[in-house]
């Protein structure tokens, strides 16, 4: 593939306009390193933003329809029809969304390295249609099925176990993929380098998860429903069908798409910078952070130009210009590095701690699909006199609240914000997070408090139980837990994808998607941990045979305790986070009146 430079000089003459003519025609043109389909450097008018972004968001939507018709309903799934126990259930659930939420970060390296976010999404597509396939025929066909011809039974039939795990752990590695590589696709629509574009990229990833919305909505009610009335075999057709047809929407956008080319391995320039920082600790630091080494170009392999900030400043060492008796005055890229690798590698390990404070916040989520649904299973569910919804179905209350949420930030709260804080964002990206892990520490509590209501309603009425009880009495902790994704986890998703290096971007997705992952490991540490020590202490589990002699309510106030700790954490650290900041220069600055790259000294910084 060519580079940018030699493509721009390989249009025709008759395009190239000198003098004040040239400034016109190179605004014409997206200079962000990307190309068209053809491998041309892409024209801005004809290709990116929203016209590319809606046949991406399209396929976005199949996927989440498919995931949240599976993940809702998998507990549900396990215990009715394989037959496993409250415990087993919920950490296999755990298990599943812990891999399927880690796979993108193998997904986002090949991604991001070798194959192309374009690619890695269409290769990843197709293994999650096997596996949806392979899930179809385990429920549909009838020497696969759990219990053959019989409607229930003791015991389900190990073939059916096999197949049924094998398929959705096919769809884990499908997502592991899709996810990382599909939405850095989205996001490179836009120009980070023109002011519009810039803009419309901050609203792609709030609209962007309310397309994602819309598809657990329908996943989590019309996919639900068909599972529970006519039968789990159709539900996969449907699911199957639709990702075939999204596949196909997604290939047709491909004449407007803009492509990166992956550039290798990210994480070696980043091994390289600690080997040189290491080899070079006993040179003395220059006497101004100009005099380390950069690049002459804005437009390179290693992306835009970072500028230099002063944590981690023992990294610096690695781009100090030690004098040698090279002739040529080349030195290996183990030995010296740029400002820009070097501040590259500080942003990955500032990184760190935002990830790991982040981690209650998934502990919060990852109940949604576990004990906030076999609650529902527990109270009355009847709508009208005949209907009766689906348990899952209750999760729609909370994509509705994740929709509301960031349609009023992005109308109305971001515009106010940003006339009264001068932010082009409104509020910066750590502040929306913050406030989405005091919305799910208010879930929690909310949880808590509705638990031991229908607690109370089991122990004055065992026979009836909390029958007695609608369903809706879960809506406010449903509600709450989607305000607070409108916050935290589309703040997450800006937060991983823009505060990493360019080179790193399906990385940085998978990042903010190893969260969640992350945090079903921790949820399913945690139930281990609280099991056996409620067992020794109280000679009762706080997670018993059923919900009625659990105490799901302490183990809320248990996962509320730890979010109030970790906010204060995480509040210390975004006080004194430092954001990307970047060595910018105009276009016309870049390219002289024949469209040749003029290059420009590291000092040009604004």
């Amino acid at each position: 593939m060519k580079t940018e430079r030699e493509e721009f000089t390989d249009q025709p003459k008759n395009k190239i306009h000198h003098n004040n003519n040239n400034n016109n025609h190179n605004h014409d043109l997206v200079h962000d390193s990307s190309v068209d389909h053809k491998g041309r450097i892409p024209l801005r008018a004809s290709t990116g933003v929203w016209k590319a972004s809606l046949f991406i968001i399209a396929i976005e939507f199949s996927e989440r329809l498919s995931y949240f018709g599976i993940a809702t309903s998998l507990v549900i799934y396990l215990t009715k029809v394989i037959r496993q126990d409250l415990k087993t259930a919920a950490r296999n659930v755990n298990y599943w969304t812990g891999v399927t939420t880690l796979m993108p970060l193998l997904g986002g390296f090949l991604a991001d390295a070798y194959l192309g976010r374009f690619s890695t999404v269409l290769a990843s597509t197709i293994v999650y249609l096997l596996g949806l396939s392979l899930l179809t025929v385990s429920t549909l066909v009838p020497s696969l099925k759990a219990c053959g011809a019989e409607i229930t039974c003791d015991q389900p039939r190990k073939i059916h176990e096999v197949l049924f795990f094998t398929a959705i752990y096919f769809i884990s590695v499908g997502t592991g993929g899709h996810k990382p590589s599909l939405e850095s696709f989205g996001a490179d629509q836009f120009d980070d380098d023109h002011a519009e574009e810039r803009k419309q990229k901050m609203s792609f990833f709030n609209w962007w998860n309310s397309g994602l919305c819309a598809g657990v909505i329908l996943g989590v009610t019309l996919i639900v429903y068909v599972q529970d009335h006519v039968g789990w075999g159709v539900s996969g057709a449907i699911l199957t069908s639709v990702m075939a047809i999204s596949l196909a929407i997604f290939l047709l956008g491909r004449p407007v798409y803009r492509f990166r080319a992956p550039l290798g391995s990210p994480l070696t320039p980043l091994l390289q910078v600690l080997v040189a920082a290491f080899r070079n600790r006993n040179l003395p630091y220059p006497p101004h952070p100009s005099h380390l080494y950069e690049l002459q170009s804005t437009h390179n392999i290693q992306g835009r130009l970072l500028s230099h900030t002063k944590k981690l400043k023992f990294l610096d060492k690695a781009a100090i210009i030690e004098e040698t008796g090279n002739s040529s005055g080349k030195q290996s890229a183990w030995r010296l590095a740029t400002v820009t690798r070097v501040e590259e590698l500080k942003l990955i390990l500032n990184m760190i701690p935002i990830w790991i404070t982040s981690l209650p916040f998934g502990i919060c989520v990852a109940q949604t699909s576990t004990f906030f649904i076999k609650q529902c299973l527990t109270l009355d569910r009847k709508i009208g006199n005949s209907f009766i919804m689906p348990a899952s179905s209750m999760f729609c209350l909370a994509a509705a609240g994740m929709i509301v949420s960031v349609a009023i930030y992005d109308k109305v709260i971001v515009p106010i914000l940003r006339k009264t804080t001068g932010n082009e964002r409104g509020i910066s990206i750590l502040q929306r997070i913050g406030i989405g892990m005091v919305f799910s520490l208010t879930s929690m509590a909310v949880a808590a408090v509705v638990e031991r209501k229908r607690l109370d309603v089991v122990k004055d009425n065992p026979t009836k139980g909390s029958m007695e009880m609608s369903v809706f009495w879960l809506a406010p902790q449903f509600l709450i837990i989607g305000i607070a994704d409108g916050f935290a986890l589309v703040g997450l998703q800006e937060y991983f994808y823009d505060q990493v290096p360019d080179s790193m971007r399906s990385i940085g997705i998978a990042l903010y998607l190893s969260v969640n992952g992350a945090a079903n490991f921790v949820s399913s540490l945690l139930i281990t941990v609280v099991d056996r020590i409620t067992k020794k202490s109280n000679d009762k589990s706080w997670f018993g045979d059923d919900l009625n002699s659990s105490r799901l309510d302490n183990f809320y106030w248990l996962i509320a305790a730890v979010v109030a700790v970790n906010l204060c954490v995480y509040v210390f650290l975004a006080r004194r986070y430092s954001y990307k900041t970047l060595q910018k220069t105009t276009v016309a600055d870049c390219y002289d009146g024949d469209g040749n790259d003029k290059g420009r000294d590291a000092s040009s910084t604004v």
